[in-house]
Formats: C-alpha cells, structure tokens, sequence
C-alpha cells in the first residue's frame, strides 16, 4: 500500500467516524404516524376541477391521533407518471369543514419552499415546529404551479377540501375557494417524539373507509376507535391510521390497488405500526355475481383465494412484527348494487368461519356478530343499517368500534 493509499484511507476511516458518531442522535428520533391515508389515482369531477384550474392551491383538512411538538409531511405522487412540482406548502391548526388557519406556518423541503416529487415516489418535509394534540385538526395548503392532470390522493376524505387560483398558501382563509372533496398528494402527518408510542393501522373497503358519514364529523368506526383507545389509559399510548379505500378488493384492482398489492406500503412502510386491523373481501364477494350467477367451483376458488390472501397477509405483517387483527366481512343481504343470493351469503359465511377459527392471527373482531340482525343474520340489524343493506350506519360504526376488544392491544 502506497502511503497515499494509507492517507486516503486512514482519512476515509476517520470521516466514517466522524459520520457515524455525528448521526447516532439522529437514530433515536422517532417518528410515529398521527394521520395517514391510502394514496391512488384519482378521478372524476374533482380531479377535473383541479386540472381546471390551472396553478392552484389545494387545503384539506386532517384530523389528527397522536400528540407532539414537531411534525412533518409525507407527500405523494404514487399514481403520477410524470414529476409533481409543488411550488409552496404551509400547515397550521385548523378547524373541520372551515378554511379559516389563524396562525400558518411554511413548509420546506431540505430548506426550500419548492419540491419537485419524482413518479411514483414520495418524499418528507423538513420537520415542522409546530404541537399540536391529538384530536384536534390541521390545515395543509399545497399550491401547484403547474395544472395537477394525474393526481395522486384518496378520494374518500369525508371532508372539505378548499381549492383557489394561485398561490395561496400564506393565506388565512379562503372565503372565495370552491370546495371539493378527497385528499391530494397528502399521504402522511408524523410526530416527533410523540406522546403516542405504537400504531395501530385499520386496512380494509368503504366500511373502514367511512362511507355513508357526515363529511367534517370525523365519526368513521376507526375514529371511535382512536377515541377508545385514547380514553383508557392502557392504551393511549396508540395513534390510528385509516387506510381504507372504498370499493377496494382483496385480489383485483378496482379503486384503488388491490390489498395484496398496497399492503407493504399501507401497513408495513409506516414507522411505528405495531398492529393491523384487517377488513375487506364484501366487494370481492360481491362483485363475483353482481352481473351474472357463477358455478360452485367459482363460488368455491373465491372462498380460497381470499382465504389464503389473508394467510399471506398474517405472513408478511410477523415477518415484521406486526400483529395482524382480522374482522369477519359483514351481512350485506338485500344489497340493490350486489343482489347477493344464498350462494355469496354461504361464501361470506365460510370465509368468516375460517377466520374465527384458523388460528393464525392475533386477533379476530366479530364484526360479523355486532351488527347483524339476530332475527336475520344475514342482514344488518336495521338500527345500524344505512339504508343501502351494505354499509353501516353512523350508529352501525359506533358499534363496530366498541365491538373491539382493547385487550387486543396490550397483550404481550
């Protein structure tokens, strides 16, 4: 070895160091999720008035679960084909349904205003001075310099969401926006160092995704469950994330990626997920038969895919720790959209029966059981029936949620 080789070395050793021991704080830092969503192209009128509108702001509203001094933004252009370019961001508390933020805060990216998020990929924010609690709202202000024609986001926010011409991040209200819905290429809020240690992530169809609710109430089952869990002091130490999408399946694309698909990143990419709660196959089910009758053998393969859909999932989510929760699918008899006949009932009914009582996961919510009919069991109970014989009711969420068993969450 030359004695230039042994400087370079020697000094490369050094600067490996230096690095290392500069970055050991860094490590410690931990980042828990105190609002999320599932992010997927987004369609329809909404997206036209975006792409309408030219350069724009975009501020939507999020309801919070974990409380801290910091946050930052997770920003997402999964669905996008091209860069996304964000010419300016700002956050502050806000209030549900209103545009109002009485004190706004810019966001930066590696210190700049602007970011440009590569196809396919997501990207954080600098980290954000700002406490806030858990409970409460935030206001995310977005502005698009150029006109927004792929958007990535969810469509299912149950929320406004306020959209003006121009740059209007550093506005306190926005009287004069038109309000539209969904989320958009918002996919995540982290805390620092938050009050809440673990998370818990609810994965499933429109019935985690909240349909049927009143926008701006915050009243889906996963929410009374952030309440539950935030009023017992065994397990406040919880956040939630909702990664519901409606009309989602278990094995095909429909809207939004199928769940084998989006699973890593809904559940396992998250930092701090520690358990799972698992709900969807009513759409898969469903949409078997919705045009027309299938054999038994059909009938029959769907019972096993799904089934074994959900064994993988159990797989994946201890492969890294997590604790998978399954619910029972739901009575949607006398559903209009699917006209489910006994055969898809029977179908709901085995799939159901293997995961009471498999004995693979670490838990299992009888939805099933909380909000069917005891006189009809293949229907919701008409006090938790929306109207639609597939989607509960807001008291049929509420039942839902206090159907789960806290203990799930505080055994070791």
């Amino acid at each position: 070895m030359t004695p230039f080789s042994q400087f370079y070395r020697a000094a490369g050793l050094i600067a490996l160091s230096v690095t290392m021991t500069a970055a050991a704080p860094i490590g410690d830092v931990r980042w828990i999720p105190a609002w999320g969503s599932s992010q997927m192209r987004i369609d329809g009128p909404n997206a036209d008035k975006l792409a309408k509108a030219g350069p724009a702001t975009i501020r939507q509203i999020v309801h919070l679960t974990a409380s801290g001094r910091t946050l930052r933004l997770r920003l997402s252009n999964v669905a996008g084909t091209t860069p996304l370019k964000i010419g300016a961001a700002s956050i502050g508390l806000a209030t549900p349904g209103r545009s109002e933020v009485p004190a706004i805060l810019p966001v930066r990216f590696d210190g700049a205003a602007e970011v440009i998020v590569p196809p396919g990929a997501e990207l954080y924010s600098d980290p954000i001075p700002l406490p806030v609690e858990a409970g409460r709202d935030v206001a995310v202000s977005l502005y698009f310099p150029e006109a927004v024609t792929a958007p990535t986001g969810h469509s299912g926010a149950r929320s406004k969401t306020f959209l003006i011409a121009g740059d209007a991040t550093t506005r306190t209200t926005l009287a004069d926006a038109q309000t539209i819905g969904g989320w958009w290429h918002l996919s995540d809020i982290e805390v620092r160092d938050a009050v809440q240690k673990q998370t818990v992530v609810t994965i499933g169809d429109s019935i985690t995704d909240g349909y049927g609710i009143t926008d701006d109430t915050n009243t889906r089952w996963p929410d009374d469950l952030a309440r539950r869990l935030a009023a017992s002091p065994a397990t406040r130490t919880f956040s939630v994330v909702n990664a519901g999408i409606g009309g989602n399946r278990v094995l095909l694309d429909g809207l939004g990626p199928n769940l084998m698909a989006r699973f890593d990143r809904d559940v396992i990419a998250r930092p701090g997920v520690t358990h799972a709660i698992l709900l969807e196959g009513v759409n898969d089910l469903g949409v078997m038969t919705r045009e027309h009758p299938v054999d038994a053998v059909t009938h029959h393969q769907m019972v096993r895919q799904i089934t074994q859909a959900y064994r993988q999932l159990a797989e994946r989510a201890h492969a890294h720790g997590i604790r998978l929760i399954v619910g029972t699918i739901t009575p949607f008899q006398g559903s209009e959209y699917y006209h489910p006949g006994p055969e898809t009932e029977a179908d709901r009914q085995a799939i159901n029966r293997f995961i009471r009582t498999a004995g693979i996961f670490d838990g299992v919510v009888d939805f099933d059981q909380a909000i069917r009919d005891p006189a009809k069991p293949d229907r919701l109970l008409p006090a938790y029936d929306s109207g639609d014989h597939l989607h509960p009711s807001m008291a049929g969420y509420r039942a839902m949620a206090a159907a789960i068993p806290l203990s799930l969450f505080t055994r070791r």
